[in-house]
């Protein structure tokens, strides 16, 4: 998808199987490069290490949000939707896209395709 191959995409995410899976998912989307993250500290040194632009974000990263990293990409004007398990999860966000796990590769397309393209 060549609205996607320039872009670095970081995926924030505390389950490793999720993680991968998602980094397939987003590299067979033609992102140019996917960076993971376990957790809030990793991702801040990410953000620090890396240009991203866009994320994805786990919100429940084993017990704590993943909130200040989104306030972190809003400041930066950095696109980033929500996936998550819980299908009543409430947010500091009310505008922000969120798509539900387990999530497959049209789901996340489209969430991508709605925070990049719109």
């Amino acid at each position: 998808m060549r609205a996607f191959e320039d872009k670095t995409v970081l995926v924030v995410e505390d389950e490793p199987i999720v993680a991968m899976h998602t980094e397939d998912l987003l590299t067979d989307l033609g992102f140019k490069t996917v960076v993971v993250a376990g957790g809030v500290d990793r991702a801040f040194d990410a953000l620090s290490a890396t240009s991203v632009g866009v994320a994805v974000l786990d919100i429940n990263l084993n017990g704590e949000k993943s909130f200040p990293i989104a306030e972190h990409l809003v400041q930066r004007s950095i696109p980033f939707l929500f996936a998550t398990g819980y299908s009543d999860q409430e947010t500091p966000f009310p505008h922000a896209v969120m798509i539900n796990k387990p999530f497959n590769s049209e789901a996340l397309e489209s969430g991508m395709r709605t925070i990049l393209l719109t």
